[in-house]
């Protein structure tokens, strides 16, 4: 075999394994909803969600993200709107958790009529 088509043989391989190696990649984090995103890249360091965008603007937020913390363009993009919209106030207020037993003072009662 001359050394010539050695080398073809040898970039078609290389090729077809780094075309390979690009096909078998995923986005783990794809479909994935914002709380939990944070939930699992975030929340080890930071307690919440609030402050974390506050004086920020989108575009930098989303761009410290993306090279940071999220995996792709698309997870940046929702952590960074997600960020927004706890710190903005638009986002639906959670129900309350429940007070624990012990409590400073128990609960007045209702007057009666």
């Amino acid at each position: 075999m001359s050394p010539m088509r050695m080398a073809c043989g040898l970039f078609a391989l290389a090729a077809l394994v780094a075309l390979s190696g690009a096909a078998i990649a995923q986005n783990l984090d794809q479909g994935k909803p914002a709380p939990k995103l944070f939930a699992e890249s975030c929340a080890s360091c930071h307690r919440s969600a609030r402050g974390l965008a506050k004086g920020r603007f989108h575009l930098t937020l989303y761009l410290f993200l993306q090279k940071h913390y999220a995996s792709g363009s698309s997870s940046a993009w929702a952590l960074t709107s997600y960020l927004e919209s706890i710190d903005s106030g638009k986002r639906v207020a959670a129900k309350p958790a429940a007070t624990s037993r012990s409590s400073f003072r128990p609960p007045a009662p209702v007057p009666a009529r």
